[in-house]
């Protein structure tokens, strides 16, 4: 990417302050950090987020994922690599970033209570949400 737009990170520190407690909270999250981590990694894929792909592919090889299944996450409808547990939550985060398109329909959001508790599945939207959150920042700003 080019040069960084505008210090974002200095101009609206407040406001990033609040995205970073989201960020911590979900960390406690029963989600676990390795799906919330394969969801960002995603998630940023789909956005372009240069700087966010290496930062969760950094960190999800730190936890210990395999360099297959990274290799396989772009393609992962077609991969026998993820879990049930997985796909439903990659489905829903795919949803919930095109939502101009796709509008969250119910055929996304229901396979979730199959895998995920209520709060869990509340846990994961706020993690969609925040990442796309993140995605735009950086990208916007070029950073």
């Amino acid at each position: 990417m080019s040069n960084l737009r505008l210090p974002y990170y200095q101009l609206s520190a407040d406001a990033l302050a609040g995205l970073r407690q989201c960020k911590q909270a979900l960390e406690h999250s029963p989600l676990g950090l390795p799906l919330i981590e394969l969801i960002n990694l995603r998630i940023s894929q789909l956005n372009g987020c240069s700087y966010c792909l290496g930062l969760h592919a950094s960190a999800l090889r730190e936890r210990g994922e395999s360099q297959q299944r990274l290799d396989a996450l772009a393609g992962w409808h077609a991969s026998s690599l993820f879990s049930p547990r997985e796909r439903a939550a990659l489905q829903w985060a795919e949803s919930l970033t095109a939502l101009p398109d796709s509008h969250a329909p119910d055929s996304d959001y229901l396979p979730l209570g199959e895998h995920f508790s209520a709060q869990e599945i509340s846990d994961l939207t706020c993690a969609v949400a925040l990442m796309n959150a993140f995605n735009r920042l950086a990208v916007g700003m070029r950073q």
